[in-house]
């Protein structure tokens, strides 16, 4: 991962001061969370009914809401992340709500020079692929961290939404993987558009296919895969609002996979 160094600095920097605009936004609903409310979305919820009791391992976690809603379900959770600023959030989080989750930070690719337990899951959620050079690798250190048996649930955002220039409405980025990164400078975030933060940040395109071999020739068997025609989050262009955390992006009135749910057993 040396080549990549460079990029994953300038990522960390862009998430570092992401954080404090993110926690603070309507987008995460901070009120609500602190006051008991979920931030996990019924597409994770429906595969995740069951983690009472169970060693959990929750990676890429941003500030922690995910993570300390599965620990609040009855988990024990251990999370990790790059960005310092995130994980000291997440930490003061943790403490203020008076629970017991496990915050460490590090790069994913790093995982097994800071977490050396096993664990029954691990779960990915939401915009986490895209800042990952290499999956067989990614793949790797999370087969490393399951039980034999232990499940591994990956929910994310459809590599055919990131090929999308959504400002000029064309596509402009590859399907498949070339090993380089894509470059852009984000104005504002996800979350608040009108931020006021102006930052490089780099990414990488990959086929469902380069995904599931990497987990598949990492000791995982895939158990089930789900794709959704909605997003749960509110993040495109013009979105129609179909229902309860669903909001749909129309192409030409061509209806286009949002999201996949995708499970895989340790064997």
């Amino acid at each position: 991962m040396q080549e990549h160094k460079k990029y994953f600095e300038a990522n960390r920097k862009l998430w570092d001061n992401k954080t404090p605009i993110h926690v603070n936004s309507e987008f995460y609903n901070m009120d609500g969370f602190l006051k008991g409310e979920t931030s996990l979305r019924k597409i994770e919820l429906e595969e995740l009914s069951d983690v009472a009791g169970k060693k959990v391992l929750h990676t890429q976690c941003h500030f922690g809401q995910d993570s300390l809603s599965l620990q609040r379900m009855g988990a024990q959770v251990t999370a990790v992340d790059f960005s310092s600023a995130a994980i000291d959030k997440a930490k003061a989080l943790n403490k203020q709500l008076g629970l017991n989750a496990d915050f460490v930070c590090c790069n994913i690719y790093d995982l097994d020079k800071h977490v050396n337990e096993e664990f029954d899951l691990v779960f990915a959620s939401y915009g986490v692929i895209a800042w990952l050079p290499d999956l067989s690798t990614w793949a790797k250190q999370i087969s490393q961290r399951l039980r034999k048996g232990g499940e591994f649930l990956l929910v994310d955002f459809h590599p055919l939404l990131y090929m999308f220039d959504w400002d000029k409405d064309e596509l402009r980025y590859q399907y498949f993987n070339s090993g380089q990164p894509e470059y852009d400078t984000e104005e504002g975030t996800y979350a608040d558009k009108n931020a006021d933060i102006k930052m490089e940040e780099y990414f990488w395109t990959h086929s469902l296919s380069e995904l599931m071999q990497s987990l598949m020739e990492n000791q995982m068997e895939i158990l089930s895969y789900k794709e959704y025609d909605y997003s749960p989050y509110n993040i495109f262009p013009k979105p129609e609002k179909r229902g309860d955390q669903e909001f749909v992006f129309k192409y030409k009135d061509i209806k286009l996979p949002h999201v996949f749910a995708l499970k895989v057993c340790k064997i």
